[in-house]
């Protein structure tokens, strides 16, 4: 349907392109006013605070690697600057569409983000609207690009990660019973919980979910243990996992912790370094698969203090922001493709992208998500604070 859509926009675009003749350009191509550079916007919308604040961060600072080592795009064989244009969405699914309009008037040919599945999901209608595409980074729920025609996205899918957990909580951990934990009218975390719960067998799962503003999870803890549970299943917000790891050591949990991709993060590692508990997520990349590449961020995160305290500190490497740098990289592609600035030609452009990406290789179906079919298993080394590899885990 998307490349339908694609071919439709396509055409509009050239019959607009006859009728104007030379009377005008792209409205989204300008002149920087203070270095006379044309200039060319991609849009950032990602949280900067709220409950998934931490991780937006993480997102972030992969786009910003990747405009700083690739800051010049070529249009209509002239050289524009990138500009990256940010609105934190603030984790809110309320806030959303204003801070997709934010992007919107500020003439963004293309959009990024964001990280949290129900934001995006919340500022499809303003994108599609205006026919701005929008690349989810790591926003894994179907509903994204689903219902709206204008958003695309690079990663894998919760119906996929949910399996892959489930599988790997009943092959590798010989789980029977599993406990799983969301976030009240969180679309991330309640619908993974739903596609582990359905692999792994509805009969054979407890499943509680707890309001906004939860920051004791003893109660919930205590269940799973009554209930004669062997895997505690939680993908929820890093602040949820920092509050839930420190009563999990406290009350003794006995089990394993499974979660998806938001706890891959030095949040976690640190939260959970010195403790006894047994943690493992599915993520999109592994530290060390291409070194040159980790090694040249860290360079640059360990070089900018904003970058560091915006990755917590450290200079450990998280999958989302990987996978920043890979979504920026794809929004040029997008751009080039087009061979125009203009978000309408962009849009038409992005279901033919294909690109060769730290994370893998990078094309799109007919609903504009991504071709992935694997995912990595960390387990978190409680002694040295880091991730170890444990598998790449594919269903079917």
């Amino acid at each position: 349907m998307k490349k339908f859509l694609a071919m439709v926009l396509a055409l509009i675009m050239a019959l607009s392109l006859v009728a104007c003749g030379q009377q005008g350009g792209d409205a989204q191509q300008g002149d920087d006013s203070a270095s006379g550079d044309k200039v060319v916007k991609i849009g950032v919308f990602e949280p900067q605070s709220g409950d998934n604040g931490a991780g937006g961060k993480q997102e972030i600072l992969g786009m910003q690697y990747a405009n700083k080592m690739i800051p010049t795009v070529t249009i209509g064989g002239e050289e524009y600057k990138v500009e990256l244009v940010y609105a934190d969405n603030a984790s809110s699914n309320d806030k959303a569409p204003t801070a997709a309009q934010t992007l919107i008037s500020q003439g963004v040919s293309v959009v990024l983000g964001s990280y949290g599945s129900g934001v995006s999901i919340a500022a499809g209608d303003t994108f599609s609207a205006a026919q701005v595409p929008a690349i989810g980074v790591t926003c894994t729920n179907p509903q994204v690009t689903s219902d709206c025609d204008a958003y695309f996205r690079i990663c894998f899918l919760d119906p996929f990660q949910g399996t892959v957990l489930a599988n790997y909580a009943k092959n590798e951990l010989k789980a029977t019973k599993a406990y799983c934990l969301a976030k009240q009218g969180d679309d991330y975390s309640g619908g993974l919980a739903n596609y582990f719960i359905k692999a792994f067998g509805e009969e054979n799962c407890v499943y509680e979910q707890f309001p906004e503003g939860t920051s004791d999870f003893s109660t919930y803890i205590t269940n799973a243990q009554q209930q004669g549970c062997d895997v505690f299943f939680s993908p929820v917000s890093l602040e949820a996992a920092a509050q839930i790891i420190a009563k999990a050591e406290t009350q003794g949990l006995g089990m394993p912790i499974l979660a998806g991709d938001t706890w891959d993060s030095n949040v976690v590692l640190e939260a959970a370094k010195g403790t006894s508990l047994n943690i493992c997520v599915t993520t999109f990349y592994q530290e060390g698969v291409n070194a040159e590449f980790d090694a040249a961020i860290k360079e640059w995160i360990n070089s900018d203090a904003t970058a560091k305290t915006n990755n917590g500190g450290d200079d450990k490497l998280s999958a989302v922001t990987v996978m920043g740098y890979d979504a920026y990289c794809v929004a040029l592609e997008a751009i080039k493709a087009a061979d125009s600035a203009d978000p309408a030609a962009v849009l038409a452009a992005l279901p033919g992208v294909t690109y060769e990406g730290i994370t893998g290789a990078i094309s799109f179906n007919d609903i504009g998500d991504a071709n992935r079919d694997s995912a990595v298993v960390k387990k978190c080394n409680t002694e040295s604070g880091n991730w170890d590899f444990v598998t790449v885990a594919k269903v079917g």
